[in-house]
């Protein structure tokens, strides 16, 4: 159950008000099936699966929550195909041409006979609140995926400031400096991956992986101008992951040291393994975000007030 992707949102301590009573408030916004003349629904789905109602998993501060989603597969190229078939049909017994008007009147018939009988594809997207540091954490890389799944918890508890975040310091600058000196935080070392890219518009992209990050052939690149949109690091040899210059995480991975705590023996139960790892994931995430904090000035909504 560990994330593989973050991407971060902050919240203002007064915000977590509106978290009371979440359970219930998450209650109204179940995930539902799919209606035969609807083309996608969004609600909640309980973190363990199928086999429990419930909807959200709290230990201490950290919340986990699921967004689930419905989605009916009706490609366009087929409502295309089969307007088109109509059309010509109509054209060819009628002997006119048919209008715009009417053109939207058969798309729209065809969508309709079309959808009840379109694939349904069922999406499954893991985030997870932290009351006390102000952190929602969503499991994607995808910006956009991230903001609908901040909106679908706006919907179910209200108004909710949760924004994304503001760097007092470039993470783009500070990226560059450390590749370029190799002098990087206490605690944080090189990976092997990382993407150069020359900051004028339409500039050249680099792209490293397997590579040995302070050789002559990257620093040569860096004494053009480029700069670090992306960089792989080690943090206090207990994760890896790529970081990205507006603060996403990719590939993220716990290592061996990490996943050996959770112990050799199988869990009890599905909700016991669930338990465990997101307790290790929130417990190792909260270093990193207050190692974040430090390195890229990362207030928390409010702290200046």
């Amino acid at each position: 159950m560990f994330f593989r992707n973050l991407t971060l949102f902050r919240f203002p301590e007064t915000a977590v008000e509106a978290l009371d009573d979440l359970e219930t408030r998450l209650e109204s916004q179940r995930l539902r099936a799919c209606g035969p003349l609807e083309l996608a629904t969004r609600g909640f789905v309980s973190p363990f699966g199928r086999q429990s109602d419930a909807l959200m998993h709290q230990i201490g501060a950290y919340t986990l929550l699921t967004i689930g989603g419905e989605d009916r597969l009706l490609p366009g190229s087929v409502v295309t195909e089969e307007l088109a078939n109509r059309i010509s049909e109509l054209a060819e017994k009628e002997g006119r041409r048919i209008g715009a008007r009417e053109r939207k009147r058969l798309k729209e018939q065809v969508v309709s006979e079309l959808l009840p009988r379109a694939f349904i594809r069922p999406s499954r997207q893991s985030a997870y609140l932290d009351a006390k540091n102000g952190w929602l954490v969503v499991d994607t890389a995808s910006r956009k995926v991230a903001e609908e799944a901040v909106s679908q918890v706006r919907e179910a508890v209200g108004q909710f400031p949760a924004t994304p975040m503001a760097p007092e310091e470039s993470p783009r600058a500070l990226m560059t400096d450390w590749l370029i000196h190799g002098k990087l935080p206490a605690g944080l070392a090189l990976g092997d991956e990382c993407e150069l890219r020359d900051p004028v518009e339409a500039g050249a992209i680099v792209r490293c992986r397997r590579q040995e990050l302070e050789s002559d052939e990257v620093r040569e690149h860096l004494k053009t101008g480029k700069q670090v949109y992306q960089l792989g690091l080690t943090f206090d040899e207990r994760m890896s992951f790529v970081l990205g210059e507006d603060l996403t995480v990719r590939k993220l991975r716990f290592l061996d040291v990490v996943l050996d705590e959770l112990g050799e023996e199988s869990s009890e139960s599905i909700q016991a393994e669930i338990d465990a790892r997101f307790a290790l994931l929130t417990l190792e995430l909260a270093r990193l975000f207050d190692k974040f904090g430090e390195w890229f000035g990362l207030p928390r909504p409010g702290d200046r007030d």
